[in-house]
């Protein structure tokens, strides 16, 4: 593993960024989003805690607005449920509220991934986290496994921008990015935890995914990936690779930022809300559902 690779570079040649308008001002037109590329540490709530802290220090020297972690980060991500249960905890557990506590210092919204108990079940979530409050939280939809799919699609808005949240698998199905960007969504955040056997074609699989979801829907996608340094990882029992490359799509399917290969990187991007891209945002999903929905349905049911 590479040191972290500075981004003061970039820094430097962008225009500063106002802080969080007051009520009543003209919102602002530009704005920072970003997403911290890292290690977590497999069961280790302490570790990914710090490394939260890490980010979002680097996100203030950047003037981060908005800021996004990979999916399951603060628990760990594992291939059986009693694992999985064992590093889990509840959005009112003293975990979350360790985090809120520790990171209410920093003025920036940013959203992470953890194991959620809700009783006896199991979710991958997504809170959405602003100056040591809780937002609201996402949970996966498609999850697979031993996860129970979230069914609610919650849209958040901070300094003029509407934006939505899917976790990982999410991205590679065509409704959860297209019922948030019917609810206004502008930016979509796709947090991951990839680990994988063939990180060649499984990166040409959800690059394409991630361009047809922007297009598509007129919106900004950003996937968010962890990095791993190793060929293996506690809890999932097998060699694998993860090879990081987050990035973001712009509507119009260009890749307009990246954090590359298996480093630690805060990727950021300097978001212009008045920017107007070809694509007509949600018109051709409205369209389609207003003219296609029941002949949809109809073929669903006789391809049983």
């Amino acid at each position: 593993m590479r040191p972290l690779v500075p981004v003061l570079g970039l820094i430097l040649c962008l225009a500063s960024v106002g802080q969080a308008q007051e009520k009543g001002k003209t919102p602002e037109r530009y704005l920072r989003i970003g997403h911290y590329q890292c290690i977590c540490r497999q069961g280790d709530f302490e570790a990914n805690l710090n490394t939260v802290l890490q980010g979002l220090r680097l996100a203030v020297e950047a003037r981060v607005q908005i800021l996004s972690f990979p999916e399951s980060f603060l628990t760990g991500y594992f291939r059986l449920r009693e694992d999985a249960w064992q590093h889990s905890f509840a959005v009112d557990s003293p975990e979350i509220e360790k985090v809120l506590e520790k990171t209410r210092q920093f003025d920036i919204l940013f959203m992470v991934g953890f194991n959620e108990r809700r009783g006896d079940k199991l979710f991958n979530t997504v809170a959405v986290i602003d100056r040591g409050k809780i937002l609201g939280t996402y949970s996966k939809a498609m999850p697979g496994g031993y996860f129970t799919p979230g069914r609610e699609f919650p849209v958040f808005e901070k300094h003029g921008l509407v934006f939505g949240v899917i976790i990982c698998a999410d991205g590679g199905y065509i409704e959860p990015a297209r019922i948030l960007a019917l609810k206004g969504a502008r930016v979509i955040f796709a947090p991951h935890f990839n680990f994988v056997s063939d990180p060649l074609e499984h990166y040409q699989t959800v690059r394409s995914d991630h361009t047809a979801r922007a297009v598509e829907n007129g919106v900004y996608f950003v996937r968010g990936n962890n990095c791993v340094a190793e060929r293996n990882l506690p809890g999932l029992g097998e060699d694998g690779h993860g090879y990081g490359e987050s990035s973001v799509v712009n509507p119009n399917g260009q890749i307009v930022a990246c954090a590359g290969l298996y480093d630690e990187y805060l990727m950021l991007y300097h978001l212009d809300l008045n920017k107007d891209y070809r694509v007509g945002g949600t018109r051709r999903s409205r369209e389609s559902a207003v003219e296609l929905l029941d002949i949809l349905k109809k073929t669903l049911e006789e391809s049983k």
